[in-house]
């Protein structure tokens, strides 16, 4: 049996052809603004980007007069962003999708993060296909008390695992994966939701704001609290000025001033 922690890695980030945006841009007499953020110092942000520009398309606020009825043009990006959120114009930050691979979490945590299906893309391995030969396994702080009786049960529940899959001859010449397939999605059967798995997990920005305030709440379960607090600080040092509102109170909630963006 072997002990876990949750592990976060963030894999893929928004990416933007700049040059395509140019030709668009060059169209309504908006290049101005690209070139604006280009001679930044601290470079293009892609994320951020991608979520100023689908916003300033909106209004056609690239620069002065090109929208006659725009009479103030916010230049600071962190202050465009702020708009963004007191406005509730949080349609925008749907464009930026950032992926992360969620590896040594429980089931329990896979039921749950599944929930969140508006703006999420999901693969987790599959346990039909997957056969056990351990039984990873993380036990809760709540649990210490009852350390020895805890790996006693998963380290049988790990020896049938493997014992079973012996029985059976799974790895005997000729056994068809048909075969395989059924007897390993039967075999799952025996395992505890607590067995640490991985997940793929895509989600835009809008979303991930969400999740990170629901699942850092007091009230929300221990590990999943443990995850997204990870997450949070992730996405605020990826891009600071689409999370850099949350503000971390003492007993780890993730809150910010606009809760319904």
């Amino acid at each position: 049996m072997r002990e876990t922690t949750p592990e976060i890695e963030l894999i893929a980030r928004p990416s933007i052809d700049l040059d395509a945006l140019e030709r668009y841009l060059k169209t309504v007499g908006g290049e101005s603004w690209l070139q604006m953020r280009r001679e930044q110092e601290d470079g293009l942000n892609p994320g951020q980007l991608l979520v100023e520009a689908a916003g300033r398309a909106c209004y056609r606020s690239w620069t002065e007069g090109l929208n006659p009825n725009v009479t103030k043009i916010r230049r600071d990006q962190q202050q465009y962003f702020l708009n963004i959120l007191r406005s509730g114009h949080g349609s925008v930050l749907e464009h930026a999708n950032y992926t992360f691979i969620l590896y040594d979490v429980s089931r329990i945590f896979t039921h749950e993060l599944v929930r969140h299906r508006a703006g999420s893309a999901f693969s987790q391995e599959s346990l039909r296909f997957v056969r056990l030969n351990e039984i990873p396994f993380r036990i809760p702080e709540s649990l210490e008390p009852l350390r020895p009786q805890v790996l006693s049960i998963l380290e049988t529940l790990e020896e049938f695992q493997i014992a079973a899959a012996e029985g059976f001859g799974l790895d005997e010449e000729g056994v068809s994966f048909h075969d395989k397939k059924e007897l390993t999605s039967a075999l799952r059967r025996l395992a505890p939701e607590g067995l640490s798995t991985m997940i793929f997990w895509t989600a835009n920005v809008r979303t991930l704001r969400h999740t990170i305030s629901a699942r850092t709440h007091p009230g929300a379960e221990e590990e999943i609290r443990f995850v997204f607090n990870k997450i949070g600080e992730i996405m605020r040092a990826e891009a600071p000025y689409l999370f850099g509102d949350f503000q971390v109170t003492p007993d780890g909630a993730w809150v910010t001033e606009y809760p319904k963006v």
